[in-house]
């Protein structure tokens, strides 16, 4: 479990790092209204994405390592 949080984590933050460099956190803010909502839900499932992409690599990786 350890395992998995940790790239978790490193796999959300590289996600954000992505979506800054290609200006996603500028069209969030400044979308207006209900698309603000939507942006912003796009962008947190991303980097929900991106973590959990992450955690599973790595959960497989540690597994073949101990095999």
């Amino acid at each position: 479990m350890k395992v998995f949080l940790w790239w978790f984590v490193v796999g959300a933050t590289m996600a954000l790092a992505v979506i800054l460099v290609q200006g996603g956190i500028r069209e969030v803010m400044q979308a207006q209204g209900s698309v603000w909502e939507l942006k912003l839900v796009e962008l947190l499932t991303t980097i929900m994405g991106g973590g959990l992409l992450g955690g599973c690599i790595a959960l497989i990786l540690d597994r073949i390592k101990k095999s």
